[in-house]
């Protein structure tokens, strides 16, 4: 329901009496305008338009211009008193208690010229009410700053009279009964260790108890410290110059907070009933800051303005890039350019202009959104926020997004321009032939992988239902292997539980990369492990020469890795179960599969499960392993072509297409597309994890 403008509002929704008059007549004529008939809107309509050309005629608007009148007389005669009361006060005061004393005189004289005026205006309440405040406080802490500079200038005098033999003698005191006092802890510790030996106090006890003693020696020997004059005297300057710099800082801090909530009990009055300016300076972020005199906001969002008509707009019109043309230049990719120019850099720097453009369609938002509201808030009564409202804002309710800021920022450059770019390469046809310049595609490329087409399309399937296996069987097996082991170091009745548990952890320990090439080595043609199976089974083995074998002694490797991790996660998390869980099933007749199932694999799940979602996504894109094994083969050209090999992931199939044989573009479709599956699947297996569901990731 929209609220009567006869009433002023805050922003809690409290009403308040217009104190203008012929505001409260205008507004007034105006409800009633709304409610009258056909006749009556017409008799009313008059009186509106008769009271808007009277207005300077009415009796408040000549008494507010007179009151105005008065303030600025009133004003320019303070100015010279107040130069007059700074020329009087003495010349060696700090001039920090110089402007404290000013501003308590102006104050004064304030809050004297104010009281006249305060039934005629909400400004000259405001003002009133606020110097009041002022002279009730700024007494206090002027006394608090007078007395801690001469206790200050005392304490320093003390300094310099101090007598260094007399000093020294106390020093010499302070150590003897620190002495006497490390001796009564150790005998008072002794004391306690002969009880513990005793069985009359426990182990916890007497750490508890050596706890005590420590600290009360401590008190004891600060306390005796504070006797030697020196120290003494050290610490009161030091107290003295805190309460100069912060305490008398606190006090202020605290009258500007007491200040600010009377500006927001006192209403404002506009005779405006559109947010007009805000509309009006969007294309200037600033300018309306300035309309409503928030002006260390208007230098903040004059700095938005800055950048985006001397960079934003400029980059993305083409000038000041490298080669491209902006955002026209995206489109184009250089067709028509010169020989030098590329099509690749044409679509990053047309990429760049779009997100700069973007943050400046924020920035205009933003600034508009913040003009808009004060606006419309000082139409309903509300006042705009002060510097010091505002910092506080941002200190408390802005903080995070403050500090998200650069990050985010950063994030736009090294993560969303890369991704958009790849999303966009993956429409065109740069391929061997098309490298310097190359042009849109449509969705061709996608069609290729979708039909199993061409040269690159045409082993997709395959590779994908061989990753997929890899997948699924590769890390399941690390993930039940690791949790087995776990389960087995975790068992009361195994013994060595520190040896076992340091094997387990080797795998994960020890940089992957060195246990791949290890392995690759001992399965090569002439490796130990060929070897053994040769001797063993009497046949020669060649493992990297067998797609079968390879894939199963990959799957095999990424268990044998991939389990530390998961034993890791798992015994971290079976140490956290309560033995009274397995106590009170024991109680119940519960099998030991019954606790497995029942207890220790839920918990687990529950703990893990986002985790292990995680695994599973980072087997999709293993490229280490597959690379640095075998380098995806061994090959078959007949069935995989010249691009990929029979044990090559959709990972390393991308890498070979894009760095080795530069097929960009349909390597970015490729890429978009498992992106695009790995999200869907990651995204349904937190979402169906008690984890998710909880809130609890």
């Amino acid at each position: 329901m929209e609220k009567s403008r006869i009433f002023l509002y805050d922003d809690i929704g409290n009403s308040y009496d217009r104190k203008n008059k012929y505001l409260l007549e205008l507004f007034t004529l105006e409800e009633q305008y709304k409610r009258a008939d056909a006749k009556g809107k017409k008799v009313i309509k008059h009186q509106i338009s008769k009271l808007k050309q009277n207005k300077k005629k009415h009796p408040y608007i000549i008494a507010l211009e007179q009151f105005i009148k008065d303030e600025k007389n009133f004003l320019l005669t303070l100015n010279s008193k107040k130069k007059t009361y700074m020329q009087n006060l003495d010349s060696n005061m700090p001039g920090r208690l110089k402007k404290i004393k000013l501003n308590l005189f102006d104050a004064q004289e304030k809050v004297d010229f104010y009281k006249k005026y305060v039934d005629l205006s909400y400004d000259a309440e405001l003002a009133y009410r606020q110097n009041q405040i002022i002279v009730s406080q700024l007494p206090d802490i002027i006394t608090l700053y007078e007395t801690t500079v001469s206790e200050l200038n005392l304490a320093k005098v003390e300094k310099s009279k101090l007598v260094r033999n007399q000093v020294q003698e106390q020093v010499t005191t302070y150590k003897t009964r620190k002495r006497e006092e490390h001796k009564h802890y150790i005998e008072a510790k002794q004391a306690l260790q002969e009880k513990k030996k005793t069985g009359l106090i426990s182990e916890k006890a007497l750490r508890n108890g050596i706890v005590e003693l420590k600290a009360k020696r401590k008190e004891i020997n600060t306390l005796n410290a504070f006797e030697i004059d020196s120290k003494a005297n050290k610490e009161l300057i030091r107290n003295k110059k805190y309460i100069l710099s912060k305490g008398i800082k606190l006090q202020l801090n605290v009258l500007k907070s007491n200040l600010a909530d009377i500006r927001r009990k006192v209403p404002y009055e506009t005779e405006k009933a559109l947010p007009l300016v805000s509309f009006l300076t969007i294309p200037f972020p600033g300018l309306g800051q300035v309309f409503n005199k928030q002006y260390f906001k208007a230098l903040l969002f004059a700095l938005a303005t800055v950048f985006i008509y001397a960079i934003a707009i400029p980059y993305a019109l083409g000038f000041g890039n490298y080669q491209g043309d902006g955002i026209s230049g995206l489109i184009s990719l250089a067709q028509e350019g010169r020989k030098i120019d590329k099509s690749l850099i044409f679509m990053i720097e047309g990429v760049v202009a779009i997100f700069l453009v973007l943050i400046s369609i924020a920035l205009y938002l933003i600034s508009f959104v913040d003009v808009f509201s004060t606006e419309r808030a000082k139409i309903k009564g509300i006042r705009p926020k002060n510097w010091y409202e505002t910092a506080s804002k941002l200190e408390h309710e802005s903080f995070p997004y403050l500090v998200s800021a650069p990050a985010f920022l950063v994030t736009i450059f090294i993560v969303l321009v890369p991704i958009t770019t790849t999303v966009l390469l993956s429409f065109t046809g740069m391929d061997p032939k098309n490298q310097s310049k190359f042009g849109w595609e449509s969705i061709s490329n996608y069609k290729l992988i979708a039909l199993g087409e061409g040269l690159a399309g045409s082993v997709f399937w395959s590779i994908l239902a061989w990753t997929l296996v890899w997948t699924l069987v590769a890390t399941s097996m690390a993930i039940l292997t690791g949790f087995i082991l776990a389960i087995l170091a975790n068992n009361d009745r195994i013994k060595g539980k520190t040896f076992f548990r340091v094997v387990y952890i080797l795998p994960w320990a020890v940089p992957a990369f060195i246990t791949i090439m290890f392995f690759s080595i001992m399965f090569s043609p002439n490796g130990a492990l060929t070897t053994i199976l040769e001797g063993v089974t009497g046949l020669r083995v060649q493992v990297k020469n067998d797609p079968l074998l390879t894939r199963v002694a990959l799957i095999f490797l990424q268990t044998w890795l991939g389990s530390s991790y998961v034993f890791l996660l798992s015994t971290g998390v079976l140490q956290a179960i309560p033995g009274d869980l397995y106590e009170a099933a024991q109680i119940d007749g519960a099998t030991a599969w019954q606790k497995m199932s029942r207890i220790t694999l839920p918990i687990v799940l529950f703990q893990t499960a986002p985790l292990l979602v995680g695994q599973y996504t980072f087997n999709f894109n293993n490229f280490s392993i597959i690379y640095l094994f075998n380098g995806g083969g061994p090959f078959n050209p007949s069935k995989y072509g010249n691009l990929a090999g029979s044990s090559d992931l959709l990972i390393s199939y991308i890498y070979k297409l894009t760095m080795e044989n530069q097929y960009q573009a349909i390597g970015a479709a490729i890429t978009i597309v498992i992106s695009m599956g790995l999200m869907f699947f990651a995204f349904l297996g937190f979402k169906n994890s008690k984890a998710f569901k909880e809130e609890r990731l």
